[in-house]
């Protein structure tokens, strides 16, 4: 399959994997790359050292391009982006700040700039800058969302753009991927079914929650405060929305919610954490190697795609 976005990663299929903060590492992004994917790994809450150690151990398990995600709220932020220009990965993903004052330094260190937008606005800026591509999230991901969907995304985005836009948001199977590319998407971000990818390190009982999960059990903790970050239902969101509909104020949601990705996806903590993951989970029900899940999206993308010819007969 061949797309704006396959051509200037240089990968086999229109792919990314999202980076998702304590779980996506090395042998998470060497897989998804083995497999035609782009593999990326997420930097938020990690030292510098670290980021470094991981980058060259993907090196040692692919010879296919990956990149790195950095969140542009991180102190350490510059010194991360210094280590991926030194360690020369093949792209960046950049989200949850401004990411135009970043763009010259890795483009003089041959890396290819991907900022995550959450408007028309910010994509044409990003754009305008040099931006090698973007992604538009709709608020259906997992984690730290926006307000617009991932549908209202593409309807707004994909017309004023003329870069590689990548569609993300509950999209986990080749339905969601179809769907993406026909609206004019040059390939799609998968972070949550990942999540159950054999190679992600999160903790198995994050895993077994989200297996477990039925579509009603995502919600949303903070999105009054203009913060937004979505999660399974847990002990730990049950207090923080009984708290945040009674006015509580923010420092005290924010002692309460400091950590709980990290309670949830390293310590197995489900029930005082949170694990962090989209709306699609009626979807999310078994656990198979990325090379299989990124095999099935395609062939059901495929396969979809081939057929829609037939719906204008």
């Amino acid at each position: 399959m061949q797309t704006t976005l396959t051509t200037l990663l240089g990968i086999k299929y229109p792919i990314i994997q999202g980076g998702m903060a304590w779980v996506s590492e090395a042998n998470l992004t060497a897989a998804v790359s083995n497999a035609g994917g782009a593999g990326i790994i997420s930097t938020g809450g990690r030292t510098t050292d670290w980021v470094r150690e991981e980058i060259r151990k993907t090196k040692t398990l692919t010879t296919s391009p990956f990149g790195v995600n950095v969140m542009l709220m991180a102190p350490n932020k510059d010194e991360v982006a210094d280590v991926i220009c030194e360690e020369k990965v093949a792209f960046v993903t950049l989200g949850a700040g401004n990411p135009v004052p970043m763009f010259e330094k890795f483009h003089k260190a041959g890396i290819k700039v991907i900022p995550v937008v959450p408007s028309v606005k910010l994509a044409k800026r990003v754009e305008a800058a040099g931006a090698d591509a973007i992604v538009i999230e709709g608020m259906e991901a997992g984690g730290h969302i926006g307000t617009l969907t991932t549908m209202a995304l593409l309807t707004n985005v994909i017309p004023e753009i003329k870069i590689p836009v990548i569609s993300a948001g509950g999209i986990v199977d080749g339905r969601g991927m179809a769907a993406a590319l026909l609206m004019g998407a040059a390939g799609v971000q998968m972070g949550s079914r990942f999540l159950l990818a054999e190679e992600c390190t999160v903790h198995p009982n994050a895993k077994k929650q989200i297996i477990a999960a039925e579509d009603t059990d995502s919600v949303v903790t903070g999105y009054s405060r203009g913060h937004g970050v979505r999660g399974l239902k847990s002990k730990f969101t049950d207090k923080f929305l009984e708290l945040e509909r009674s006015g509580a104020p923010d420092e005290e949601l924010n002692t309460l919610a400091t950590g709980t990705n990290k309670l949830a996806a390293v310590n197995g903590d489900v029930e005082n954490g949170l694990v962090q993951v989209g709306q699609s989970l009626s979807r999310l029900k078994d656990i198979k190697s990325s090379k299989q899940i990124i095999d099935e999206v395609i062939a059901e993308a495929v396969s979809l795609l081939s057929n829609a010819a037939n719906l204008v007969k």
